[in-house]
């Protein structure tokens, strides 16, 4: 598959993604995924951590998924911290969960940095440090946490 011919199927999938056309959607992107383009692996990664269009299929998601993180999606990184913080697809781990979720707060992504404060604010997987909370609170854009 040449690159246009992989910009055109890409754009097709993620256009499908997002009008919920899921079979279609995993049609188009399972082949780049599998190449290791991001946006079709965390796409894919969605899709069947969720059965979208497929079957449930835990493993594959999750590899999907780190596949994704890895290239450094902060979007990505931010799904494979809830993987590991809520066990799904992978063990528990709130350690990693951390990791990939200061990876994606690094890149200043919202829901990371909300995330991270919310881990800091109850003490899920760190020491509590209400202090740290409300410093990822405020970099997420809210002052009055």
């Amino acid at each position: 598959m040449n690159n246009g011919d992989i910009d055109v199927d890409l754009g097709s999938g993620i256009a499908a993604f997002e009008s919920k056309e899921f079979a279609r959607s995993a049609a188009l992107l399972g082949p780049i995924a599998e190449d290791g383009h991001p946006e079709a692996q965390y796409r894919m990664a969605i899709m069947l951590q969720n059965g979208l269009g497929m079957v449930v299929n835990g493993e594959r998601a999750s590899a999907y998924m780190k596949g994704a993180a890895e290239s450094g999606m902060a979007i990505a990184q931010h799904g494979l911290g809830f993987m590991y913080m809520e066990g799904e697809c992978v063990e528990a781990n709130a350690e990693l969960a951390l990791e990939w979720f200061g990876k994606a707060a690094e890149q200043g992504l919202q829901g990371a940095l909300t995330t991270m404060g919310l881990m800091y604010a109850e003490g899920r997987g760190v020491e509590k440090d209400p202090v740290k909370a409300k410093e990822y609170y405020k970099a997420a854009g809210f002052d009055d946490m």
